[in-house]
Formats: C-alpha cells, structure tokens, sequence
C-alpha cells in the first residue's frame, strides 16, 4: 500500500461556471484555470499520482496544452485512474476536505462522492468528501479563491 496527498488552489471568477467533485453549484462565481478548475479533483488527481511516484498533475496535463484548455476534470481523474490501475494499483479510500467559504456545498457531497467512485472504480464508500470554511481568513474567507486537500491510499491490486 502507498500514501498521497494533494493540494489545489484556483481563483474564483464571477464569468466562470462552479464545478466540484464533477458537480455543477450554483454560485455566482466559478474557478478560473486553463480546465474547468475543479479544485477538488485536481487534488485527487495529485494524492493518486503522488502515491505512485508519478509527478503531479501538471506534468501530465499542462496548461499549456491547447487539447486541454477547458477540459471537463473528470476526464482527468479517468486517466489517472488507468495510470494506477496499469501499475497494478486501486483505491483503497479517498479523504479529501474542500476549503471554501461560500457556497454551503453539503447538499452537494454525495453526488461529488458518487461521480469520484465511478471514475476510480470503486465503491462510493471508499470516497469520503468534507467542505469546510477558513471563518473568513485568508484568500478563501474573502471569497478570492477555493482549495482542497486530499489523501489516498492505493492498494495492490
């Protein structure tokens, strides 16, 4: 078994559409970045590829690369996911926290847990989804940006 940890920032922008865990939220600011920003998946995405000794999401996805500009992030996770399984490895649990301080987001967790399990292949019950505020300090209190932190454990398959 192997440990990752992944971290992502993105600033939020009045233009853009807010997308987390795969999720469409209704809010009147979405997360600017060269994809669809979410946060969420691209600290998975991290934890995975971390665990593995793979880099991180950047080095496989750069935001240079006009294929990817806009990319819908699940499909990012999807690819990490048959990284991991092409090394024999599948998950064993997923914790992650979103940091942000508006919108409520519980409403929405399940739906982001459920998206999260199919494109790992795993049970929902090894996705565990948690939001949180910072009580209004730092860029995500004042509402500039969001960022989530994500831990995985990947098992040998």
């Amino acid at each position: 078994m192997r440990i990752g940890h992944g971290y992502d920032v993105h600033r939020l922008d009045p233009e853009r559409t807010l997308v987390l865990g795969g999720v469409k939220i209704e809010h009147s600011k979405g997360l600017l970045g060269h994809s669809d920003a979410d946060v969420l998946l691209h600290a998975i995405c991290d934890a995975i590829l971390g665990s593995l000794g793979l880099g991180d999401i950047g080095q496989h996805f750069p935001d240079t690369d006009p294929a990817l500009a806009g990319v819908d992030s699940r499909e990012l996770l999807k690819s990490v996911a048959t990284k991991m399984h092409a090394l024999n490895y599948s998950i064993g649990n997923v914790d992650a926290t979103i940091v942000a301080q508006a919108p409520k987001l519980a409403r929405y967790l399940a739906a982001m847990q459920d998206n999260i399990a199919s494109d790992l292949n795993c049970e929902a019950t090894q996705i565990n989804i948690k939001a949180t505020t910072t009580e209004r300090l730092g860029f995500c209190g004042r509402e500039e940006g969001m960022a989530a932190h994500a831990v995985v454990l990947v098992i040998q398959s």
